[in-house]
């Protein structure tokens, strides 16, 4: 059995491509956000509260970042029986609110990326513009 696995990263060039392209949609819809991006092990990687987002807003997006990266999936995947208890057993770290998506290429989840300060709607279309712009899996 092997002791060590390859892995792979985000870079700074596919944060700054990310951060950039969600600002883009942001700013498109006229809805400031706040935007977070964590690697695979839940580390942040980049953030920016644009003018205008709701400062409390960051919290939100940094658990959705969080909540996407350890379940591999958007998060409201979470079940909703679930979406309480995960909540409360997690100090708030994990959320079911819209706005968190992985970010997987080529089958490898390497982060996650959650916004927040728009509708979940708006969210959602911010992180999803996000990925695209570094060609992730959607």
């Amino acid at each position: 059995m092997p002791y060590t696995q390859a892995s792979k990263t985000l870079t700074h060039a596919a944060v700054m491509t990310m951060l950039s392209a969600a600002i883009a949609e942001a700013e498109s819809q006229g809805q400031p956000q706040c935007i977070v991006i964590v690697d695979a092990s839940g580390e942040l990687l980049g953030e920016i509260r644009m003018t205008g987002a709701k400062f409390l807003s960051r919290k939100s997006a940094r658990s959705k970042a969080l909540t996407a990266a350890s379940i591999r999936a958007a998060t409201t995947a979470i079940p909703e029986t679930a979406r309480q208890p995960i909540g409360m057993a997690t100090g708030g770290n994990m959320t079911a609110l819209p706005g968190g998506l992985p970010i997987v290429m080529n089958g490898e989840c390497l982060g996650g990326i959650g916004v927040g300060s728009g509708t979940g709607e708006q969210d959602v279309a911010v992180a999803t513009a996000a990925l695209k712009a570094i060609s992730a899996d959607i």
